[in-house]
């Protein structure tokens, strides 16, 4: 239903991620006029895709987890996500290579990922069960309750049927440990680690709570949007439209304009755009330290450098002249020594010299990513925040990646690459202003949970709001589509008082 006081109300939003797209869509569903500035020229930010030589490739995000957000996220506007693309599950979900001659793929049926949890560990099948029993708890109430709320105050948290679960969570339970309780086996627990890698931490500083992202995995499936990850973005995009929403691209917010607590407007490539609230959905650091002015900043310099950044990522997106066989659509290359790398992100910042890969094949399951009989691979590999990023560098490790996806195909594959292209570092910043390079936002530790995130809201400005991997709730593509719509929620009250 649009409300008379907030229809009358204009909303800037800077950026069109998946925060951005959200929280468009929901106030322009309000009645609002919204208008979105994106500096590149297609929506998407870390989730576009591009394609050359008849290869598509997506940018960024590449699992597709959490199926159930996404489809209440279109079910608040009356619509379903097959309006706009179509589904498939992976089966199996991914695979992980541990070793010469030791794979692991991980099905998609629980019993099945029993059985196989059994073969490895005895007695690892029933303790499977048990702690996605426990996992589907922190889902639930983590991703149900937790992570839609603003968490601009404690008060939000004292419900008593939210507290009752609070010791459920096990915030002061490292993930290492609590898995532990369950298996002793190391390859369970890199299968059940390898998110938290990722995604910013390690098993001993992540609280166990995040165990919610294996029942993310193993219950509610690994997906794939025919055509790619952009197909929720040009979803979103659609949707946002539909209500109303306009969008502005390869314009570029330089500034933004302040009068005591209000913010009046924005500046983007030389053109003033009035606002009565402007929502921050692209960098939180970018926003807050370069385009506001010092004396309507919440946070200092040392704040933010005293931040646990999630780790950047060395990408190399590479059009293979034939098939590659021993890949799936999703593989993990644990062949490597997985703490040593971890320690080399989070505890000594260098260069990883054994790194773990993450080979995403899309072509694996839709043929039209890649030209007939060839391959469309997509090498990730976390690298710590801030390193000095060279070409010699990233020539370097797509050498190294090469051998040893070489040696898992049993051909030499460095001959076959016929389209390549590097991203790390330095293009994150280029193209995203990623705080240090960054690429997935903050670390998941205990110390940058819920309230103890960057706020949604400022403190110093009265309509300023930001949304993003940068604020609650945290990183991943599931949780920045909550953080845009709980940014527009706010927005939409207040616009309503």
């Amino acid at each position: 239903m649009i409300n008379s006081t907030a229809s009358s109300q204009r909303a800037v939003i800077i950026g069109a991620g998946f925060a951005g797209l959200a929280a468009a869509a929901t106030l322009a569903q309000a009645g609002m006029r919204v208008t979105v500035l994106e500096k590149h020229d297609i929506p998407g930010g870390r989730a576009r895709q591009f394609s050359a030589e008849g290869f598509t490739f997506d940018m960024g995000p590449s699992w597709y987890w959490m199926p159930d957000v996404m489809e209440d996220f279109f079910a608040g506007f009356g619509r379903r996500c097959a309006d706009y693309f179509s589904l498939e599950r992976l089966d199996p979900s991914y695979r992980i290579l541990f070793g010469p001659d030791d794979v692991v793929d991980l099905p998609a049926r629980v019993p099945d990922a029993m059985a196989l949890f059994e073969s490895i560990e005895p007695g690892a099948g029933a303790a499977l069960a048990r702690f996605l029993d426990e996992a589907k708890i922190k889902y639930e109430v983590g991703i149900g309750e937790f992570a839609g709320k603003p968490c601009l105050s404690f008060m939000e948290f004292a419900d008593p049927r939210l507290l009752k679960y609070l010791s459920s969570m096990h915030l002061l339970r490292s993930y290492r440990s609590h898995v532990s309780r369950f298996f002793k086996h190391p390859r369970l627990h890199r299968l059940l680690e390898f998110p938290i890698l990722f995604l910013g931490g390690t098993g001993k500083s992540t609280p166990a709570l995040y165990s919610m992202m294996n029942y993310g995995d193993l219950v509610l499936g690994t997906w794939y949007p025919k055509g790619g990850m952009f197909e929720l973005v040009k979803a979103m995009h659609q949707l946002a439209e539909e209500m109303g929403a306009e969008f502005m691209f390869d314009t570029e917010v330089t500034s933004i304009h302040t009068q005591g607590r209000q913010v009046t407007g924005v500046e983007a490539d030389g053109q003033h755009f009035p606002a009565d609230f402007v929502l921050g959905a692209g960098d939180y650091h970018h926003i807050e330290q370069e385009l506001l002015p010092a004396q309507s900043r919440q946070y200092s310099a040392r704040y933010w450098q005293n931040r646990v950044m999630s780790p950047s990522a060395l990408i190399f997106y590479l059009g293979i002249d034939r098939p590659l066989p021993g890949l799936l659509h999703h593989t993990l290359l644990f062949d490597a020594d997985f703490e040593a790398h971890a320690a080399q992100i989070y505890e000594q910042p260098a260069w990883p010299t054994h790194p773990a890969l993450y080979l995403n094949v899309t072509s694996k399951t839709d043929p039209s990513t890649a030209p007939e009989g060839m391959e469309n691979l997509m090498v990730l590999i976390p690298v710590a925040t801030g390193l000095e990023d060279t070409e010699a560098t990233r020539a370097h490790y797509q050498r190294l990646a090469l051998e040893r996806i070489s040696r898992m195909v049993d051909f030499d594959v460095a001959p076959h690459v016929i389209y390549a292209r590097s991203y790390a570092h330095k293009d994150f910043v280029g193209d995203y202003h990623a705080f240090g390079g960054n690429a997935y936002g903050l670390a998941n530790i205990l110390k940058q949970t819920a309230l103890l995130k960057p706020r949604l809201k400022s403190r110093r400005l009265d309509n300023l709001y930001y949304a993003g991997q940068l604020t609650v709730p945290g990183p991943g593509v599931p949780p920045t589509i909550l953080s845009g719509r709980s940014a527009a929620r706010e927005i939409i009250k207040r616009a309503n008082r």
